[in-house]
């Protein structure tokens, strides 16, 4: 398995071979036509990493209540050295011409190194010039929903032969992988696009409509004939998430205690009980 980090090279000679003729079903092309929407409907929220050992790709996931911390979800093996030996990352959102560097005392990076996902937790007044959107695309639920055989799904990611431009690929899901938690997908992958979100949905320009289903891990070649690409599954991420919401549910509910006791307290001193007469 090779991490990389796909024009589905097998799909698009297929389609080059067809007679003139040949038509593919409606709901085919339409789902084809409207690629273009879901695109624009997530590519803001997409960054470019870097590190000293390289590059790969990522994309804005959660932000806390009072946005003071943002999170951006990558694969763990993108982020993995320049996290072991605390090194700098710069992310970039090439889309917004905007850039931060950020040092290992600007951040937290949350990982599951099974599940090669990791989400690098950056305070708001830091990842702010990064412009990301205001509100992240919604993750697929993975306890309720997975995707069949055969449905259509899209990536975005900055591969190394694409210096800054963001590319798409398409593939079809094949099997759903229990003991990994993630799919494999008919389509290549190419390094620099590990961490890039996988999505799937009704396109319409409007990303809640669109839900994301992992990210983008490895490779799996075969030899001279296309490979499958392997996505890990949303659940670290979905675990994150949930971690900043209870702690930003536990430091309401204490302030919400603060606030009573004070004015408890202020009612107190404003009426104070009358003297016993004896």
């Amino acid at each position: 398995m090779n991490h990389i980090t796909g024009s589905n090279i097998a799909t698009a000679y297929f389609r080059t071979q067809l007679p003139p003729e040949f038509e593919f079903d409606t709901d085919r092309k339409e789902q084809m036509k409207e690629w273009h929407e879901s695109i624009e409907a997530v590519q803001s929220s997409i960054v470019k990493i870097e590190t000293p050992q390289g590059h790969g790709t990522g994309f804005l996931c959660a932000y806390n209540e009072d946005k003071t911390w943002t999170a951006i979800a990558t694969a763990h093996h993108v982020v993995e050295d320049a996290d072991k030996w605390q090194q700098p990352i710069r992310i970039h959102n090439i889309a917004a011409a905007k850039t931060i560097l950020v040092h290992e005392a600007d951040r937290v990076i949350l990982v599951d190194a099974l599940k090669d996902s990791a989400v690098i937790l950056i305070p708001g007044g830091k990842a702010k010039p990064l412009d990301l959107p205001e509100k992240p695309v919604e993750f697929i639920d993975t306890t309720k929903l997975r995707l069949k055989v055969g449905v259509e799904v899209g990536w975005l990611g900055y591969p190394g032969i694409g210096a800054d431009a963001l590319c798409f690929f398409t593939g079809n899901i094949s099997p759903w992988l229990k003991n990994r938690s993630a799919y494999l997908i008919d389509g290549v992958a190419i390094s620099g696009v590990s961490g890039g979100p996988v999505f799937y949905g009704a396109a319409g320009g409007d990303s809640d409509t669109i839900q994301i289903i992992g990210t983008i891990t490895a490779y799996m070649p075969n030899r001279t004939l296309p490979g499958l690409s392997f996505a890990q599954d949303v659940s670290h991420f979905q675990a994150t998430v949930a971690v900043i919401k209870n702690r930003d549910e536990a430091e309401r509910k204490k302030k919400e205690q603060a606030e009573a006791a004070a004015a408890v307290a202020a009612t107190a001193s404003e009426n104070p009980p009358e003297p016993d007469s004896k």
